[in-house]
């Protein structure tokens, strides 16, 4: 496809955003029990990117920009409709749906987070160990827990994100992959 039919949709930052992400998850996900140093550090980057995210969702590009891709309950369900029926409107950024997995991908991952950070801080480790912890008789047991839940169900997320993405694929005949690595749709 030559360039006169492509636009510039994913932005450098939008799109290294993305992939550190996939990248830090991984590991995450990868050293939950073997290598916690690892998989705090992990847990870390993958905290400081969802801030950078949510500042980006806020200031950024326009494709980038939460008010972009961020549509009620109603159209989002309208729009999942028409994607049954095989007549979803193809969209330059993210469609309806799209836009509604990255709200539950980004909340998910935050909770993960957060309670990544309150069950290692809860065994004297990290930043919240000496601030909460530290005149504490709080056990790290509940906080694991929820952690555990929240990393499971971010899983579940991407593994429906990967899913939409290779149907949203196949259904407008387009590499949505491709154009989160080249940031480039066609028009």
């Amino acid at each position: 496809m030559n360039q006169r039919n492509e636009i510039k949709v994913w932005d450098p930052l939008v799109r290294l955003f993305h992939w550190s992400l996939v990248g830090a998850f991984t590991v995450a996900w990868l050293t939950e029990d073997e290598w916690m140093v690892l998989h705090a550090y992990a847990g870390y980057v993958v905290g400081f990117l969802l801030l950078f995210r949510l500042i980006w969702g806020l200031l950024g590009t326009r494709y980038a920009r939460f008010s972009d891709f961020v549509r009620s309950p109603a159209r989002v369900v309208g729009y999942l409709l028409e994607l049954i029926r095989l007549r979803a409107e193809r969209t330059i950024g993210h469609n309806p749906a799209g836009g509604a997995m990255i709200v539950a991908l980004l909340t998910a991952l935050l909770i993960t987070t957060l309670t990544g950070l309150l069950a290692y801080g809860a065994t004297g480790a990290g930043p919240l160990a000496e601030l909460l912890f530290s005149h504490s008789a709080y056990g790290s047991e509940l906080f694991e827990e929820l952690h555990e839940l929240f990393a499971n169900f971010t899983l579940f997320l991407v593994l429906l994100h990967l899913l939409g993405v290779a149907f949203g694929s196949l259904l407008h005949g387009e590499n949505l992959v491709r154009a989160m690595i080249t940031g480039n749709k066609r028009v």
